[in-house]
C-alpha cells in the first residue's frame, strides 16, 4: 500500500527575557541547581504571579513577522497533571484565546520550490524544571530553575509531508525567531525544541491515522532523523496488520528509533479552566502598531533583497539569509570589499568549512568580517591571488593579528604574499622556465593548437614554483605569448 506521511510540529522557543513569565526570578543559564526558582515559580501558599510585560511584547512581534491574527484579548489557563518537575501542580498556559492565532511562513524544499505552511496558534506558556537522572546513585533529582521560564509554543497545521520538510520548516522558525531577538535559538541548551506529530494514512485518504507525538526533540538533523525512524516504525506495523497506538514517545538517537513513553492525553484529561489569579491581557492596535515598528528586516525579505540588489543566485540567497549574524557578517565584508559576489562565494566556501570544522558559530570565528573584506579587496586589486588569500585568512585563525583590518597588509608582508603582477618580472621568470625545460618546449609545440589550453598547465606550474606569488593571469599571457613566438 502506498502511504502519505502527516506531519505537525509544535516548537517551544524560550523567550529571551532578563526574568520569568511570573516572577522576578532569573532566566540565565547554567546557574547552581535550584538557585534560581523562587516562591511564586514554586507555587507556595499565598503568592501571586505578576504577568511579565516584555514576554507579551515578544509573542506579539513573532505573531506580526508571521503575518498571524493578534489576539487582542488572550487569557491564560491552568493546565492541570502531575509530575515531578512541575511543583505546582499545574502550568499556566493559553487554550481557547492564544496571543498569537493563524499565520504561516515558506519554506523552501530542496528542488528550488518554496511551500507555504499555516501555523495554527502561538501562546504563551510557562516552562516546567528538569528532571535529572545522573549524579545521584542511581536515583533521580530536581532543578527547577527552568520552572517559569517563558515560552512561546509555535503550532504548525498538519501540512507537512516529510521528515526534510518538517526539518526545513523548524529552520525556518528558528531563523524568524533568532532573527527578531526574541529567542537566542541555542539548541544545545534547550532554548529551542520541538515536539512532532507524525501519523500515516493510505494515499488518496482524507481522514487523518491515530498519530503519535515524538517530544523535546532538539536539533534540526534529529527532527529528520526522528521522523523517519517513526514513520519507518509506524509504517512496517500497519503492513503487518497491527494497529498504532495514540501515544508520546522518545527518541533515542544512539539508537536511531523512537521509544514509548506513555499513552497521549488529550485536552479534557488536563481539566483546563482559566486561571484565577491573572486577569486577561488586553492590547489595542496602538499596541500592535508600536511594536510593528522593531520588526527588522526579515529572512525571506533580506533573501529577495539579496538577488534583486546584489545579482545573488536564490539558492547562495538563501543560505546568507537563514541566520542574522551570518547575513550581517557576508554583508559587512561585501560592504569593504565593494563585491558581493566574491563575499558570498567566500562566506559560502572557506568561511563555511572553518566553521563546520570548528564546530562554531559565526559570532566566534577568529576572522572578522572588516577583515574578510580587507582580503578580498587585495584579492581583486591583485595584490593577492586565491592561494595567499587562504594563507593569510589561515594565518589570522592561528590570531597572528590584532584583530583589526589594517593588520591583514602587514601580515601579507611579512609573509611574503604580495602577488607580482609586474609583466616585465614574469617576463624574466618565464624565459628562464623555457630555456630550462627544452624539452617540455618541443613537446608544447607539437600539440595541435586546439589542445594547446591543457599542455600550458605545466609550464604554469613551473613558473609558480619558480617564483611564489606571481599573478597567474599574467603568467598566462606571458607564457601564451612566449611559445607562441617560439611556434
Amino acid at each position: 500500500m502506498e502511504w502519505e506521511v502527516v506531519i505537525g510540529l509544535e516548537i517551544h522557543a524560550q523567550l529571551a527575557t532578563k526574568s520569568k513569565i511570573f516572577s522576578g526570578a532569573a532566566t540565565q543559564y547554567g546557574a547552581e541547581a535550584n538557585t534560581q526558582a523562587c516562591a511564586v515559580d514554586l507555587g507556595l501558599p499565598g503568592v501571586l504571579p505578576v504577568f511579565n510585560e516584555e514576554a507579551l511584547r515578544m509573542a506579539v512581534k513573532f505573531g506580526l513577522a508571521i503575518d498571524a491574527d493578534i489576539g487582542k484579548k488572550s487569557v491564560f489557563d491552568r493546565k492541570n497533571y502531575f509530575y515531578p518537575d512541575l511543583p505546582k501542580g499545574y502550568q499556566t498556559t493559553q487554550l481557547h484565546h492564544p496571543i498569537v492565532g493563524k499565520g504561516c511562513i515558506e519554506i523552501e524544499l530542496d528542488d528550488g520550490t518554496t511551500k507555504r505552511i499555516n501555523v495554527t496558534r502561538a501562546h504563551l506558556e510557562e516552562d516546567a524544571g528538569k528532571s535529572v537522572h545522573e549524579g545521584f546513585n542511581g536515583m533521580s533529582g530536581i532543578d527547577l530553575n527552568r520552572a517559569g521560564t517563558p515560552l512561546v509554543e509555535i503550532v504548525s497545521e498538519p501540512e507537512l509531508r516529510s521528515a526534510k520538510e518538517a526539518a526545513a520548516y523548524f529552520r525556518k522558525m528558528h531563523s524568524i525567531v533568532t532573527y527578531l531577538g526574541i529567542c537566542d535559538g541555542d539548541l544545545s541548551q534547550g532554548s529551542m525544541r520541538c515536539d512532532c506529530n507524525v501519523s500515516l494514512r493510505p494515499k488518496g485518504q482524507q481522514e487523518f491515522g491515530t498519530r503519535t507525538e515524538i517530544k523535546n526533540v532538539n536539533s534540526f538533523r534529529n527532527v529528520e532523523r526522528a521522523i523517519e525512524a517513526e514513520i519507518e516504525r509506524q509504517m512496517d506495523l500497519l503492513e503487518d496488520g497491527g494497529k498504532i497506538l495514540q501515544e508520546t514517545r522518545l527518541y533515542d538517537a544512539d539508537k536511531n528509533e523512537t521509544r514509548a513513553m506513555r499513552s497521549k492525553e488529550v485536552a479534557n484529561d488536563y481539566r483546563y479552566f482559566p486561571c484565577p489569579d491573572l486577569l486577561p491581557v488586553i492590547i489595542d492596535d496602538n499596541y500592535i502598531e508600536a511594536v510593528r515598528a522593531t520588526l527588522p528586516e526579515l529572512p525571506d525579505a533580506k533573501r529577495k533583497r539579496f538577488v534583486k540588489d546584489h545579482g545573488l543566485s536564490p539558492v547562495d540567497a538563501a543560505v546568507l539569509a537563514s541566520s542574522r549574524e551570518l547575513a550581517h557578517y557576508f554583508e559587512t565584508a561585501a560592504k569593504a570589499a565593494n563585491d558581493y559576489k566574491l563575499a558570498a562565494n567566500w562566506v559560502q566556501g572557506d568561511v563555511s568549512a572553518t566553521l563546520n570544522r570548528l564546530e562554531i558559530g559565526i559570532d566566534q570565528l577568529a576572522v572578522s568580517a572588516e577583515q574578510l573584506g580587507r582580503i578580498l579587496q587585495l584579492i581583486k586589486d591583485s595584490t593577492l591571488n586565491n592561494g595567499g588569500a587562504k594563507e593569510v585568512f589561515n594565518a589570522l585563525l592561528d590570531s597572528k593579528g590584532d584583530g583589526s583590518a589594517a593588520c591583514i597588509d602587514a601580515l601579507v608582508d611579512s609573509m611574503g604574499l604580495k602577488q607580482v603582477s609586474d609583466t616585465g618580472a614574469i617576463e624574466a621568470i618565464v624565459a628562464e622556465v623555457l630555456a630550462a625545460n627544452q624539452s617540455l618546449v618541443d613537446g608544447y609545440l607539437a600539440t595541435p593548437e586546439d589542445k594547446r589550453a591543457k599542455a600550458i598547465g605545466p609550464f604554469i606550474g613551473l613558473v609558480r614554483k619558480a617564483a611564489k606569488g606571481v599573478n597567474p593571469q599574467v603568467v598566462m599571457d606571458v607564457l601564451q605569448k612566449k611559445l607562441n613566438e617560439l611556434g
